[in-house]
């Protein structure tokens, strides 16, 4: 019997029904004979059965050769047209009549008038569904209609059956041959068309004739032929499973012929050998195609030869069979030409094909041909068809998808023995249509459908296209259209959705997409479809699938219970919560009547009784209802009523409290990988298993190439178990794995990436075990005389399996020629040490060591170096052995060791551990420990993290310190990922245990505990359990026997350890933790304390770490037990282990110990409060405050009381925060008293009154008060402003004063330089002094400092350098010293003195410079022969010149016109007997060097005979009259070009005329001019024509009191 492929026996998803072969072939026996036994009883009939082989079977039988001559071309075709028949029979019954309709029930009717039943329940081909479902709603419309009911009191016992006409078989047949006749007509034209190519010349090869398989006798001649096109004319090449076939090498064998595009190979005298797989070749420059035939070779009965079947022609052994026949006949069942591990795309079109070879071949007994899927039988559907040629088995997937991928496997049966071959199929995903989408989800599946509700669940996929999987859209379709829509409009990321509002009755199928950010996936493979019926109809067209249709449905009469209102339903209860949705799940009520029932669902929050409508609209007519819309994390109660035309019922009993969250948690990342080779092109990946994972769907495996950083999935469809064979890799690449788990809730983090392995053939042709490789470092322990011992280290490579031993061998090396190599050991030795006996002395040996595993023994060492077997006879003691490192963690490691074979002269009293970097020379070596130590182990610390290390040990004894030992193996110290510590435990039975677990691992690892490093074989102190990846060691009774060091390993694993010491201190800690475990008390979290409340109640409370629901508490007040009542107000929560206890008023008797006793259980604790002498009366005072302050605040209250605060603009602001204010609330204040009027009410904003002081100073202090009050009370708050409080306030604006300072700035006066800075507002009590050079400044005449307004100086007159220097004006608050720099040196200084100098000058220039004082009238108007007389006052330092103009021309002196200037002062212009001629613009300039400065006025003679009101007489217009007057002139001052810009002249301003009239007459003197000033609008400077006199004369006004009034003066200086 050949052995199966490994991955066959090994895959755990592989099929393993082959361990189970009698089993199964006694049911196949079964099976086969009751299909025998039904297609004797339907003789032909067109039953249908889900066993496509019994219906060919029984098909053969009843119709003979007729039926056999069409078996090969019309069967699958007959089959096909008799789906499509009962497919439009099944859509025809909605509209046709009932005689119509019942044919759907009809189909197969002979079949079941036997009894004989072979299908139950709904089928899963879509045909079948339709056509159930159609019947049911034609059934259920009858009902409802009445039409064609016949109704008794008793059943009848017979009816009459329809009768349908059939078309006879050769009619059918008839007509499948003309359509296949048409079909083909049409296939040759559209390929006819297809040759025609563009340049209608050149087209690749095409097999018009393939070659044919044959089935032929040993010694027999076989010719295959094919006809081939194509231009050039291609050049074919014929193949034996893929070598060429060469003629010259097998003369007279093979004869090859090509003619006219028709080519043969004919093959003489077959033998068994030539069974093979030809491939005839076609070539030319367009192409190249193949194609393929089969040669089987069959022996007659008793010729075989076993020999001629090796490895890989023959997979199956023979075997016996019993036919139905009754004779035994012996089968052999081959598989040539077989399906290999097959990859393909989903859309594509799959094949898998076997040609199978049974001997002998029986005519009437066919075998029975069954394809499975993951261990799963596949039936024939629109994705998959099945086909058996009578040599040759193939399975076609139409449109594969991702759901078809798996292991399949051909199983031929043949009576009650069969064979079978697997092999694997990968489908991978189909390109997106968007970039970055994620691909299609898979496997959708309807459960628990209703009337109108169904559940949707599919499979995650395993890309997501590069970003996550944001959810999942659900598209619905119903049955018979094409228009889909989409069931929800969020993406859901549970694969699981409920889908509500379908139609009862009808059919629909579901596809599923998955949506990213990049877009959304290409939709699933639909789902099969699914009705929407209630499940008590299901069942019952489940018990009677297809019962025959009489035209009549007979019930019996029965008083229908009309006005019932239904009862209750029961058994209410969640059957699934997400996040999204919940689903609720109910049987329907007891009573109800006859009518049915539809159910109205409501909600409400946990813990209130505020029950709400779910469904408000439309009553459910499904036991089941998803409920939406729910707040994440919130908990919700539900309940249903049921509702007829009578009415709605009573409410069921609510379900308990439900957290709206998702149940099902996404499972934890697997554990460790480990790839094992396979193949060329395959690795075995095993893992451990999620832990704790619920409801796993399976595992998805990637691969990548080590370094490239690009993963491929190794599988689209998740696979159970802990293995996978991932195929398809490439040859001598190294590739790394990692695999995530997946459930409906989502799929988990990626596992830790494996160690690379390179992809090639495993030893031992791809077994899971290898043998390990050699051992290494072989060396001497010990030699005497005639035996030596030898010592090696463990291979690095175990082969996956644990080691089971050592096989040692040695040879002689004679004058440096070695021997033969003789066995050392007949059985493997366990130890990394043996000593070889019957040596030779003084012979010189070599040696060599072998391991050995499962998989066998690996390869010896190479041979040591030469060693001479002689008597050792050093003192000191031979080097230690079989060193090993344990729980390496990144600063320290645990190092083994044994002790050394040869102990020297005497016994070895210790150790030195030594150690070195590895890449260090052997002068690094160092010594780890100083003294000896006895221990044959070693802690060592303070390693660095990530250094490889070497370590050795040397033995010592009285003589001395011997050789070291071998070095290990590089160990880095660090901690790796996913490394655990040992724990101890207590349990709550007080046992002690410790405990290890473990992630990493294999099937073979075991755990292996040890004290101090050895071995415990005494298990009388420890107990120790293991289970999965746990292990504990529970100690019996710890004692002082029990101290030590207890360490664990994990065999078959990467050195997984780790260690727990037990010294006196932990002993005696675990002994009392053990003592409070056995004996518990309640853990508290927090004793008993004291608290008020608002009310000036005090609270008792103390919290327990957790209560159970059955806790007791017991409160105790002096020793005397109190209970809940008026003063005493106790409450347990239990969830939280709080306890608290309100007593409502403390009052004198309350003062005592108070104490809560608790009982939980057996565990007991208490907790006391003792409240006695001050402690308790300062609580009852507070408790009197607190609830004199609670009375206070039921009113208008301060929230915060009276306060002050300064405002950045040095304001003061007294503000206080009130609370529980109405409209109707006022708000007073008050100072010392007397209240304060405020303009305005307050709104109280914010709830805060506020009250502003604007510069504050020592007025304002004293006692301030604030009112609230209205008709529910009144409060108020006070705020003393004087002493103390008033100088801090004071402090405080001082202190935002001098905040708000200004950096110095720098002036130039006439008088010197001053330094300023200005402050928001100035307030006498901040001290402000000035420091020059860090000195305090002393103020004189010359340098002083003040304040102007808002602005703080320094004035320094006459500045000098001694001035330079930096300057500090320093402003002290009260408290803290605030400081203005400013730097007045340099070019500063310099600046500012070249300014104070211009200034100064400019001052002296101004003061000095000559001006005209005033005199002098704008206008004076004088009549003809009147003398005129006008004076001035002049000044300037020198004194200044005079001269006087006349339209602007100098006016000289004479005897009509008398000018004088009087001591420098006065000067006057004098005009006796004026006449028209003198009319004109005069002018007087005074002149010094500092300055000019003009004075004009337009003098007018009027003619005599124009008088004007009265007559001034010459005296009258004098100087000193006119100086009383007090006439003010606009002067021109000039500066000299000393003193101003550039020297330029300024023109003369227009002056304003002042208008004097005079007349003959002789004023009074008691009266005063009165002079009118008027604008000269003349700007010519001339004199006024005498026309224009009147114009321009202003109106003169006479007063008694002798003033004079001057309208419109606009002079700039006033004299007096």
């Amino acid at each position: 019997m050949m052995a199966l492929p490994f991955y066959q026996k090994h895959h755990q998803h592989y099929d393993r029904a082959y361990r189970h072969k009698e089993l199964q072939s006694t049911l196949s026996q079964y099976q086969k004979e009751e299909k025998r036994k039904s297609a004797v009883y339907s003789h032909g009939s067109t039953a249908y059965t889900r066993g496509s082989a019994a219906y060919r079977h029984g098909s053969a039988a009843a119709y003979g050769h007729e039926s056999a001559a069409y078996s090969h071309g019309s069967a699958a075709y007959d089959h096909e047209s008799a789906a499509q028949s009962r497919r439009s029979a099944a859509y025809s019954l909605g509209s046709e009549s009932l005689s119509k309709m019942s044919a759907a029930y009809s189909l197969g009717s002979e079949a079941y008038s036997h009894g004989q039943v072979y299908v139950s329940g709904i089928t899963d081909t879509e045909e079948e569904r339709i056509k159930e479902s159609a019947a049911y709603i034609a059934r259920r419309n009858l009902f409802a209609t009445g039409e064609g009911i016949s109704a008794t009191r008793v059943a009848t016992s017979s009816s009459t059956e329809e009768q349908h006409e059939k078309k006879s078989r050769k009619v059918a047949i008839r007509e499948s041959a003309e359509r296949l006749a048409l079909k083909k007509t049409l296939e040759e034209t559209e390929e006819f068309h297809r040759k025609l190519n563009e340049d209608k010349l050149l087209h690749a090869p095409e097999f018009v004739i393939k070659p044919r398989s044959h089935t032929v006798w040993e010694k027999q001649n076989v010719k295959l032929h094919c006809t081939v096109t194509g231009w050039p004319e291609p050049r074919l090449t014929w193949y034996k499973n893929n070598v060429p076939i060469n003629v010259h090498t097998h003369p007279g064998k093979y004869f090859i012929e090509s003619r006219y595009g028709m080519h043969s190979l004919e093959i003489n005298k077959c033998d068994f050998e030539d069974t093979a797989q030809y491939r005839a070749s076609a070539m030319n420059v367009k192409g190249e195609l193949s194609a393929y035939a089969s040669l089987v070779v069959k022996r007659y009965k008793g010729e075989f030869d076993a020999s001629y079947f090796h490895a890989g022609t023959v997979t199956m052994p023979l075997s016996f069979g019993v036919t139905p026949h009754g004779y035994a006949s012996k089968f052999e069942i081959h598989f040539v030409d077989k399906f290999e591990v097959t990859f393909g795309r989903e859309g594509e079109t799959m094949s898998l094909g076997c040609t199978v070879i049974i001997h002998p071949d029986i005519k009437r007994f066919h075998p029975e041909i069954q394809w499975y899927r993951n261990g799963v039988l596949i039936t024939p559907s629109k994705w998959v068809q099945m086909h058996w040629s009578g040599e040759r088995a193939t399975l076609t997937l139409a449109h594969a998808n991702k759901e078809d991928e798996g292991l399949y496997t051909l199983r031929v049966v043949m009576g009650d023995y069969y064979e079978q071959y697997s092999g694997y199929v990968f489908v991978r995903d189909a390109d997106a249509e968007m970039p970055g989408a994620p691909a299609s989800p898979l496997d959708v599946e309807c459960l628990d459908a209703n009337k109108d509700y169904v559940i949707i669940s599919w499979k995650q996929p395993a890309v997501d296209g590069g970003s996550p999987i944001l959810g999942y859209f659900i598209d619905k379709c119903e049955v018979g259209t094409t228009h889909w829509t989409q069931c929800n409009e969020t993406p859901v990321k549970f694969a699981r959705f409920p889908v509500t509002g379908l139609i009862e009755g009808r059919s629909y199928i579901f596809r599923v997409r998955a949506v990213n950010k990049a877009g959304i996936s290409i939709p699933s493979r639909v789902s099969e479809p699914v009705a929407a019926l209630d499940p008590s109809d299901r069942a019952r067209l489940r018990s009677h699938p297809s019962a025959p249709w009489t035209g009549q449905i007979i019930v019996t009469e029965e008083e229908p219970a009309e006005g019932v209102v239904p009862g209750p339903p029961s058994d209410l209860h969640v059957i699934e919560a997400t996040k999204n949705y919940v689903v609720l799940s109910w049987k329907p009520p007891g009573e109800r009547g006859h009518e049915g029932v539809m159910y109205f669902v409501e909600k409400c929050t946990a813990g209130t009784e505020n029950w709400q409508r779910v469904n408000t609209e439309i009553p459910v007519k499904s036991p089941r209802f998803a409920v939406f819309d729910l707040a994440e994390g919130k908990s919700y109660r539900f309940r249903v009523r049921c509702c007829n035309s009578a009415g709605i019922g009573e409410p069921s009993e609510a379900t308990e409290a439900t957290v709206v969250g998702d149940k099902l948690d996404i499972p934890k990342v697997p554990g460790r990988i480990i790839p094992t080779r396979n193949t060329d092109t395959s690795v075995v990946v095993t893992w451990t298993e999620s832990k704790d994972a619920k409801e796993l769907v399976g595992y998805y495996v990637e691969a990548s190439i080590a370094g490239s950083g690009h993963w491929e999935p190794s599988n689209n469809n998740p696979v159970k178990g802990t293995r996978f064979i991932c195929h398809g890799l490439l040859t001598g690449e190294n590739y790394i794995f990692r695999v995530r788990a997946v459930n409906a809730a989502g799929l988990s983090e990626y596992s830790q990436e494996s160690e690379a392995i390179e992809v090639k053939a495993a030893i031992g042709g791809g077994l899971l075990h290898a043998a390990p490789s050699p051992p290494y470092d072989i060396t001497v322990l010990e030699s005497v005389r005639d035996s030596m011992v030898l010592g090696w280290k463990q291979p690095k490579i175990i082969g996956g399996a644990e080691i089971t031993g050592y096989y040692v061998n040695y040879r002689e090396v004679i004058d440096g020629v070695p021997g033969k190599w003789n066995e050392a050991n007949i059985k493997p030795v366990s130890e990394r040490a043996y000593r070889i006996h019957n040596l030779k002395e003084n012979m010189v040996y070599q040696f060599q060591v072998a391991a050995a595993n499962l998989a066998g023994v690996g390869t010896p060492s190479p041979p040591t170096r030469s060693f001479k077997c002689e008597e050792w006879t050093i003192a000191v003691p031979g080097p230690p052995h079989d060193l090993l490192c344990t729980e390496v963690r990144k600063d320290s490691l645990v190092l083994l060791w044994k002790p050394p074979v040869y102990i020297g002269r005497n016994p070895v009293t210790g150790y030195y551990v030594d150690v070195k970097e590895t890449e260090a020379t052997d002068e690094h070596w160092r010594s780890v420990n100083e003294k000896p130590i006895a221990n044959k182990f070693l802690k060592v610390s303070g390693l660095k993290e990530g250094v490889s290390y070497l370590f050795r040990v040397r033995a010592t004894n009285q003589a001395g310190v011997g050789k070291p030992s071998d070095t290990t193996d590089p160990v880095i110290a660090e901690t790796r990922p996913g490394t655990k510590e040992m724990e101890v435990d207590v349990d709550d039975n007080g046992v002690i245990s410790l405990n290890f677990e473990c992630d990493q691992m294999s099937p073979d690892s075991k755990f292996v505990w040890s004290k101090n490093y050895e071995p415990i074989e005494d298990e009388s102190r420890l107990a120790f359990d293991a289970k999965g990846g746990k292990s504990k060691a529970a100690f019996k009774d710890l004692g002082e026997d029990d101290l030590g060091i207890y360490s664990c390993a994990v065999t078959d694993t990467d050195g997984v350890s780790s260690s727990y010491t037990v010294d006196e201190e932990e002993m005696k800690r675990l002994l009392a933790l053990s003592h409070e475990h056995k004996f518990p008390t309640v853990p508290l979290k927090s004793e008993l304390a004291a608290e008020l409340l608002e009310k000036g109640q005090v609270r008792f409370w103390l919290q327990a770490e957790k209560l159970s629901g059955n806790a007791k508490v017991n409160f105790v007040f002096n020793d005397k037990e109190i209970v809940n009542g008026e003063k005493y107000k106790m409450k347990v929560d239990h969830n939280t282990g709080l306890i608290e206890m309100i007593m409502d008023k403390i009052e004198d008797n309350d003062e005592g110990t108070y104490t809560f006793q608790l009982q939980d259980g057996k565990a007991t604790n208490q907790s006391s409060l003792v409240l006695i002498g001050d402690v308790f009366k300062k609580l009852q005072n507070e408790a009197d405050f607190q609830r004199q302050e609670w009375f206070r605040k039921q009113g208008p209250h301060f929230v915060e009381y009276l306060g002050w605060e300064v405002t950045a603009d040095c304001n003061v602001l007294l503000k206080c925060k009130v609370a529980n204010i109405k409209k109707e609330t006022h708000i007073v204040w008050y100072k010392d008293g007397r209240e304060i009027m405020v303009d305005e009410e307050h709104d109280f904003k914010d709830g805060v009154c506020t009250l502003l002081i604007s510069e504050f100073s020592k007025k304002d202090a004293g006692n301030y008060e604030v009112i609230l009050k209205d008709d529910r009370g009144k409060d108020k708050s006070k705020l003393k402003l004087v002493e103390a409080a008033f100088a801090d306030l004071m402090n405080e604006v001082c202190r935002k004063i001098a905040v708000s300072a200004t950096e110095l700035k720098i002036q130039s006066t006439a008088e010197g330089i001053r330094l300023f800075s200005f402050v928001n507002y100035y307030l006498e009590d901040l001290m402000v002094s000035w420091l020059h050079n860090d000195a305090k400044i002393k103020y004189t005449d010359r340098v002083k400092t003040g304040v102007t307004g808002e602005q703080i100086w320094l004035q320094i007159n006459e500045p000098t350098p001694q001035d330079k220097g930096k300057y500090i004006m320093e402003l002290f608050d009260g408290k803290t010293t605030h400081t203005r720099k400013l730097d007045l040196s340099g070019q500063a200084f310099d600046e500012a003195c070249v300014e104070f100098q211009r200034l100064k000058q400019a001052a002296v220039a101004e003061r000095n410079r000559a001006r005209i004082l005033g005199g002098l009238p704008d206008v004076v108007t004088i009549q003809e022969g009147k003398a005129l007389n006008l004076t001035c006052n002049v000044w300037g330092d020198p004194v200044p010149e005079v001269t006087w103009l006349k339209n602007e021309k100098p006016l000289t002196a004479d005897a009509h016109c008398i000018l004088k200037y009087e001591s420098g002062k006065s000067a006057s212009f004098t005009m006796t007997g004026v006449n028209t001629i003198d009319s004109g613009r005069y002018g007087i300039l005074v002149k010094n060097k500092y300055g000019t400065e003009t004075s004009d006025f337009t003098v007018i003679v009027t003619p005599a005979t124009a008088q004007i009101g009265m007559v001034m007489h010459d005296a009258d217009v004098q100087g000193p009259n006119l100086n009383t007057m007090t006439i003010a002139k606009r002067k021109k001052a000039t500066a000299t070009s000393n003193y101003h810009n550039e020297g330029e002249k300024e023109d003369f301003v227009k002056p304003h005329a002042e208008e004097i009239i005079a007349t003959e007459e002789t004023p009074d003197p008691n009266e005063i001019l009165i002079v009118e000033e008027g604008d000269d609008r003349d700007g010519s400077g001339q004199a006024v024509k005498e026309t224009d006199v009147k114009s321009t004369v202003p109106e003169i006004i006479l007063h008694p009191t002798g003033s004079l009034i001057r309208q419109g003066e606009k002079s700039e200086e006033t004299n007096t």
